[in-house]
Parts: structure tokens; sequence; C-alpha cells
């Protein structure tokens, strides 16, 4: 069984705003409360392709688990590593994240991809957020029901989380909005 989601945000910020939003939104301590479920995130490799003009970057996060209390319990483990691949290209203004979870993979598979572009309907001022989700319970899937109840409470923690991460977003895109124009919050 797999539980895939997909959500679309729209940020009425331009898309440089939003991506260095985005770079900072794990960075800022007065966001530690409302992402308590990130643990720590680490830079593991960056580097700007000369030719291409694109930025690759590779960040490992560790995470409080996802799901039930339950599954964690059972699997013996709180916490879950996981590996964000991201490519930012500035030229057509494309920000694209991958991130995969590493450890736990034998209970669990969770792939969330999120991409950052113009709105088409206002490219100077907007931005599109695209996030797409797919979770997958390995060793429940002959307990069919059961590994969708699980996937469904996984996919409902996940959606939350999104959530609280736009809401650190449009405070950091404030906050950027604020300090570009010279101002102080």
């Amino acid at each position: 069984m797999v539980k895939a989601y997909a959500q679309e945000h729209i940020y009425k910020h331009p898309w440089e705003r939003v991506t260095s939003a985005s770079w900072r939104k794990f960075a800022d301590p007065e966001n530690k409360r409302t992402l308590s479920h990130i643990l720590e995130v680490d830079t593991l490799n960056r580097k700007l392709d000369p030719l291409s003009g694109k930025l690759y970057t590779t960040r490992a996060l560790t995470i409080h688990a996802p799901g039930p209390w339950f599954v964690r319990k059972i699997i013996g483990q709180d916490i879950c590593h996981c590996v964000e691949s991201t490519v930012v290209d500035g030229q057509s203004k494309s920000m694209q994240l991958t991130t995969r979870n590493v450890s736990l993979q034998k209970f669990i598979e969770v792939e969330e991809k999120i991409r950052y572009d113009p709105h088409p309907d206002n490219p100077t001022g907007w931005t599109i957020c695209r996030q797409e989700t797919s979770i997958r319970i390995k060793p429940l899937s002959a307990l069919a029901s059961m590994a969708e109840k699980v996937e469904q409470r996984c996919a409902e923690r996940f959606m939350q989380n999104s959530v609280k991460g736009r809401e650190v977003m449009e405070r950091i895109c404030k906050y950027l909005e604020a300090e570009s124009s010279g101002m102080a919050l």
C-alpha cells in the first residue's frame, strides 16, 4: 500500500524571497518550536555547476519519527534520518527539493518532493509551491487495512507539518521583505 498526496500553495512573495526563506527555515531559532519535529540539519555537500549555473546541495535531516506512537514502539526508534537533495536553477527560477528517509527503510519509505516556481499569473510577485509526498509502510503490506491506517496517520502528520512549514516560510518571507526595505520587525 502507498499513501500519496499532493498540494499546492501560493506565496504572495517573489521567487527569490521564497527560496531564501526555504534555506533559512531550519536555521531560524524562532522556528524551533514550530518545527519541533526537525531535530538537526547538516549540509553534506554544496556544488555550483559553472556550466549550467545550477546549485546542487545535499543535506542530512534528523527528525522525530513520524506516525503513531505505537509504530515507533514496534520499530524501537524515535528518530529518522533523511537526505534532502536540492537543485536551484537561478536562470529558469526553479528550486526542487527531494527528501527521502535513509533510516527505517525496512519499515517505511517516505519521499517528499517540493518545487518552487514563479507563479504563471504573477511571475515577479508570487511563487507557486507544489508538494508531493508518498508514504509506504512495508511490513504491514500483508495486513492491508492496518497498513492503510498507519499510512493515513503518517500522511496526516506530514500534512500538519507542511502547514507549519508554510507558516514558517511566510514569517521568514515577511522578515526578508522588511529587511530589504530597511525596516525592522
